[in-house]
């Protein structure tokens, strides 16, 4: 009996302990409070479509528009030069570049005339004897003959008897072959063709020059262009003598530039069209890399928006009722930074901020900081 009545003590003290337990339990519960509905705050622009110039950025080297590379054609000892033969050494136009020894070909030249000379007084005889009437001019000729200058023209043959009779004893053939040798003598010397700048020196006075061998670069500072290549799509809208705004790449530079040519051949691999742009600054220098804004055409009832607004690549959102929604629109021209649209209607509200985490239907408020929509 004693041990039944501890069973029925102990479960009774069990029952007893769960229900205080679970009154505890119950009395530390707090309610939650209802869910608050957030609104977030967007900034959205007001749209006003209107005329958009599609400006293609392109970029590349500046190269002189007169540009010389100089080579030699003979060979010999590089002699002298009118001025120090250094990179960035001014000549005037006619002014000596480089002079190669030439004595020896020289010498030859002469030698070659002295046997012209004695060719043509071996004839005197029979030309007083068989053509009387033309000795005089042959013997003025012969009498105003000298080694030291160049050759003067052959007298002119009076009648075909004559020519074949100065042919036969090979004085023509003479004639000609010294005027060559003239020709190439003239190569020991190099003049400057135009006012310029040499940018490239490869040798020094006492070296020897070998025919075919690079001597250096002479360039134009005064004139300079810019190859750039754009896509084929907006070739037939560049024409030349537009202006051309252009830059550095630090940006802290800016020319201006013409469209002097603009080639007809497209490149089959990446589909450009090469454009050449002339400038003319005293601050442009050869090998400059510049970057140039070409205004190829204008787009009606556009406007120039982020391209971190779009959406899926054809879609913005808009705001209709303080909820967001998608509007379908067309991109006609993209940029590093902006995208130029079409399809929009004035007077809707864009989105000009992306906002996080947004979906349609997704309730808004729009802030009071709102702007218009500018078209570039």
């Amino acid at each position: 009996m004693r041990k039944i009545i501890l069973s029925i003590l102990g479960v009774v003290l069990v029952v007893v302990a769960i229900f205080v337990a679970k009154a505890i339990i119950e009395s530390n519960t707090k309610e939650r409070p209802p869910a608050k509905k957030v609104i977030k705050t967007v900034y959205v622009q007001t749209v006003n479509n209107g005329t958009v110039p599609i400006v293609i950025p392109a970029n590349g080297t500046v190269t002189a528009l007169q540009k010389t590379t100089l080579f030699s054609e003979v060979e010999g000892i590089f002699r002298s030069s009118s001025k120090p033969f250094r990179p960035g050494q001014e000549y005037s136009r006619g002014q000596l570049l480089l002079r190669i020894d030439a004595a020896e070909f020289a010498a030859n030249v002469r030698a070659s005339k002295s046997e012209l000379y004695n060719m043509i007084a071996a004839v005197m005889p029979d030309l007083r004897l068989d053509y009387p009437n033309d000795f005089p001019k042959w013997e003025a000729y012969l009498n105003s003959f000298d080694v030291n200058k160049n050759l003067a023209p052959l007298p002119k043959p009076s009648s075909d008897q004559e020519n074949y009779f100065i042919s036969g004893r090979g004085i023509i053939s003479g004639y000609y072959n010294i005027k060559n040798q003239e020709t190439r003598l003239n190569k020991f010397n190099i003049v400057a063709p135009y006012n310029g700048v040499l940018t490239e020196a490869l040798v020094t006075e006492g070296s020897l020059v070998r025919p075919g061998q690079k001597l250096g670069e002479f360039i134009d500072p005064s004139e300079y262009e810019l190859e750039v290549a754009i896509r084929k799509s907006f070739s037939d809208l560049l024409k030349v003598g537009e202006k051309v705004a252009l830059k550095n790449l630090e940006g802290t530079q800016e020319f201006l530039g013409e469209v002097s040519r603009v080639n007809s051949k497209i490149d089959a691999n990446s589909q450009t069209v090469q454009v050449f742009i002339k400038i003319k600054d005293a601050k442009v220098k050869e090998g400059m890399y510049l970057e140039a804004s070409l205004e190829a055409r204008n787009i009606e009832d556009a406007l120039s928006i982020p391209r971190n607004l779009l959406v899926d690549q054809n879609k913005v959102y808009i705001v209709e009722d303080n909820t967001l929604q998608l509007a379908e629109i067309d991109a006609v021209h993209f940029s590093s930074e902006s995208v130029v649209i079409t399809g929009l209607e004035n007077g809707v509200k864009l989105i000009s901020a992306p906002v996080p985490g947004a979906f349609v239907g997704m309730p808004v408020e729009i802030s009071d900081n709102t702007s218009l929509a500018k078209t570039n």
